[in-house]
């Protein structure tokens, strides 16, 4: 006979908003009856044995509460550590990854055809390792192999200021894409498995937004190294080893400090460790777990929302493809120096970063994932209609301010970022619709990269035009793709016994 008594849930962090106490039923059963009560066991069966790792130190059924004032004090312990890693991280990959942006226009070799080859074969590489990357990641240690992935990116970077051909500039590309492709997924997973759905959007934000800050700093660092008229490195050069030195040092940081889940988080106590995964089992998206689940992988790949998210995630990454590596030579097509253009380039940065803030706000605080997205492309098509209406003429200042709107784009992705973070259960499916994601954004950047032809130099008017188009029907998209009864059906599943909505 096995029997299971009376349970009263343990308060923490002052008194209780009320004193209750449950009682669970007594189950008894005797072998003989096994076979016939096994439908009434397969939940707690299932939960245990194909959950997730948390369940191993909180169990299925909730034995403790925290009060808000004790949850409020660990939110911040988090903030001060889980999303400024995280910004670093992607403070140092688009930096990486826009690097090719910068050095255009410092000297670098490479030109015509063959740039926008080796801009491409970043994506390449990118798209190539997407699905390996996220499925080796789900069976080891998520910050750890982020953390080497990094590393091993920065060696990548510096080594771009020793080859001079293009096969050389092209293999090298690919390799930063493969290693590059694995950040945004575990950067997603991570802050899912930290924060409550309605602090999800906020945390995403909080990193994506060095998209835009990275465009401020990598103009003043580019303008400044451009006065170097030494004989000992070219540049453009300078550019690459600065920035793959910065990615190795941040790689580091990630590996002795960036926690792989709530259960493996050293920087907590044990109790603030059950206290991070009570604040989110109300959530039911789950944490950690190792086992790849085929029948996950297929779900995701037949449920019609999943790839609404790659639709409208390939539509916004066209325009990042064309601008994350022709802007400046757009800014500088309208009448400026290559110094000047290095300058003026910073404040479309600014724009996207304030635009990401603003729209991580409005998401999490009205608990609206898909306006958002129309407000981050509004003004993209306002800017490229500009571009194209007032194309050869001699307002610099307005088309200027024009190259700044088109930048807004970038914060529809951290808001799809959000969406799959905290509408998506599984740990398998997430794994696969975040793979799904950025493998339509590195296809959508490829995409990108060859609309910008050098025949269509110096106006490249058919960029513009496919850069307002596509923005046009993301826009449309994201208004009418997904409504709030597929959102919520996602929300009411089991919280760490790793099952999506269908199963």
């Amino acid at each position: 006979m096995i029997s299971l008594g009376d349970r009263s849930r343990k308060f923490i962090g002052g008194h209780p908003p009320c004193s209750f106490t449950y009682s669970s039923e007594l189950i008894t059963m005797e072998k003989s009856d096994i076979k016939t009560e096994k439908a009434e066991i397969d939940h707690d069966f299932l939960s245990l044995h194909g959950g997730d790792e948390a369940l191993k130190l909180i169990g299925i059924e909730r034995t403790t509460e925290f009060t808000e004032e004790y949850n409020n004090k660990l939110r911040r312990k988090l903030d001060f550590l889980i999303p400024p890693l995280c910004a670093a991280v992607y403070f140092t990959q688009f930096l990486d990854k826009t690097s090719l942006n910068y050095a255009s226009i410092m000297g670098l070799p490479i030109v015509g055809q063959n740039y926008n080859l080796v801009s491409l074969a970043f994506y390449l590489g990118f798209l190539f390792w997407e699905f390996p990357t996220v499925y080796i990641s789900q069976k080891l240690r998520l910050a750890k192999y982020l953390g080497i992935n990094i590393v091993i990116w920065g060696a990548i970077l510096m080594l771009h200021a020793v080859g001079t051909s293009f096969g050389a500039f092209f293999a090298l590309r690919f390799l930063l894409g493969m290693c590059e492709s694995c950040v945004a997924p575990i950067l997603i997973l991570i802050i899912s498995m930290f924060y409550k759905k309605d602090e999800q959007a906020t945390r995403i934000s909080w990193f994506y937004v060095m998209n835009g800050l990275t465009q401020v700093f990598g103009g003043f660092v580019a303008y400044g190294i451009s006065f170097y008229h030494g004989n000992v490195l070219a540049p453009y050069k300078i550019i690459y080893v600065l920035l793959g030195g910065l990615a190795i040092i941040v790689g580091i940081c990630v590996l002795i400090w960036l926690p792989d889940s709530p259960v493996r988080a050293q920087f907590l106590t044990k109790e603030e460790r059950i206290a991070v995964l009570e604040r989110v089992r109300d959530d039911q998206g789950g944490t950690e777990n190792k086992t790849l689940k085929r029948e996950q992988v297929i779900e995701a790949l037949t449920d019609v929302r999943t790839w609404l998210v790659v639709l409208t995630t390939l539509m916004t990454s066209i325009p990042n493809g064309g601008l994350s590596n022709f802007s400046n030579l757009i800014i500088k097509s309208f009448g400026y120096t290559s110094k000047q253009t290095l300058i003026l380039s910073t404040p479309g940065g600014a724009v996207a970063a304030i635009t990401t803030l603003f729209c991580g706000w409005y998401s999490d605080k009205k608990a609206e994932r898909m306006l958002p997205i129309v407000f981050a492309l509004v003004p993209t098509i306002a800017g490229a209609a500009i571009l194209i209406g007032l194309n050869g003429s001699s307002q610099k200042g307005v088309l200027l301010f024009a190259t700044y709107l088109v930048g807004s784009f970038g914060s529809a992705l951290s808001t799809i970022y959000a969406y799959n973070a905290s509408n998506t259960s599984g740990h398998t499916k997430k794994s696969t619709v975040n793979a799904m994601t950025l493998a339509a954004f590195s296809i959508g950047n490829i995409i990108g990269t060859e609309i910008f032809q050098p025949k269509d130099a110096p106006d490249y008017i058919p960029g513009k035009i496919a850069i307002m188009k596509q923005a046009q029907i993301a826009e449309v998209k994201a208004r009418y793709g997904w409504t709030n009864v597929d959102i919520q059906r996602e929300r009411e599943k089991h919280a760490f016994a790793d099952l999506t909505d269908k199963e």
